[in-house]
């Protein structure tokens, strides 16, 4: 009886604890919901786009350089300005291309190719995952010629050399078909993109490669298509992160790793990509050409050994 007693009482307090735990966090997040709303809305934005599930994994993992997770002092220094939408110190006063250099101009000006840059790199690390667990693995696969075939939406591509960016074949479970892939990195500050909520952006981003693409990749090529988009900031669209954790499933399974330490390290991974990028579209000399990236090897080292020395 007397165990009972102690029991029910051990109860009550553990529930008392739960509902004043609960309600403190109820509090905290009205505050913070408050004071976010006094702010600029340019900081509201980065504050936004910091709070985005995988945004922060290159600001929480130790700087371990054999595995990629390192920055020098001035790419530590301007991704956080770029987080917080501050200023980097020692930017020039006008781009080569004659514009005003500000960092929303300098994430999308085409003057040295730096956002196809970004944008292939994020393309070569998915396709060199992609070939971790499945055969077929092509970068820039071109689609078949159209005879005649047409389509709804009026910008679907029906150009005859039209390439998506990568092909893996039996991704999503069928071993005959092929899943196709297309990846676009977008500037969150851009004019076009400023004025949206992120969410809002994604879908937009989304929707827009499905209408180029997807109708001709299932009733020509009978493959699936996913559009594979990302923020410059480090964040997934809906699409890209069925993707991934989908991938990071594989590999998973593949290396007898756990799951929830592979989606880790893939996060990480293109966190440090998407910075890396980040800085150069700052920093970088805009030329009109660049050097090809060196071949990705990703999964050189063990998962756990990768996520136990990042502590990530």
């Amino acid at each position: 009886m007397l165990i009972l007693c102690l029991d029910s009482v051990s109860n009550i307090h553990t529930t008392q604890e739960e509902e004043t735990s609960k309600h403190h966090r109820e509090k905290q997040q009205e505050e913070a919901i408050a004071l976010r709303q006094t702010l600029p809305a340019s900081l509201q934005k980065s504050l936004e786009l910091a709070s985005e599930k995988g945004a922060s994994a290159w600001l929480t993992t130790l700087p371990l350089e054999e595995h990629g997770f390192s920055l020098h002092k001035q790419a530590f220094r301007d991704a956080l300005c770029v987080r917080y939408g501050w200023e980097p110190t020692r930017l020039p006063s006008h781009c080569m291309c004659g514009a005003q250099f500000t960092t929303t101009h300098a994430f999308s000006c085409a003057k040295g190719a730096f956002p196809s840059i970004r944008h292939d790199r994020i393309r070569d690390m998915t396709a060199q995952l992609l070939s971790e667990v499945c055969p077929n693995v092509e970068v820039e696969p071109p689609l078949q010629p159209l005879t005649g075939e047409t389509f709804r939406h009026r910008t679907a591509n029906v150009e005859d050399n039209t390439r998506l960016d990568v092909k893996a074949q039996g991704f999503w479970g069928s071993n005959r078909q092929c899943a196709y892939f297309d990846v676009r990195v977008f500037n969150p500050h851009a004019p076009t993109n400023c004025n949206q909520t992120i969410a809002a952006s994604y879908r937009r981003h989304e929707n827009e490669k499905r209408r180029e693409y997807e109708k001709r990749v299932v009733e020509v090529e009978h493959g699936s298509f996913t559009p594979i988009v990302m923020s410059s900031t480090g964040g997934w669209g809906p699409s890209a992160m069925i993707m991934y954790k989908r991938l990071a499933s594989l590999i998973a399974t593949k290396h007898a790793a756990p799951y929830s330490a592979t989606m880790r390290m893939i996060r990480c991974k293109i966190a440090f990509s998407l910075i890396d990028s980040t800085v150069m579209c700052l920093r970088g000399a805009r030329s009109s050409s660049h050097k090809p990236m060196k071949a990705l090897d990703l999964i050189d080292t063990p998962v756990d050994l990768v996520v136990n020395e990042g502590r990530f």
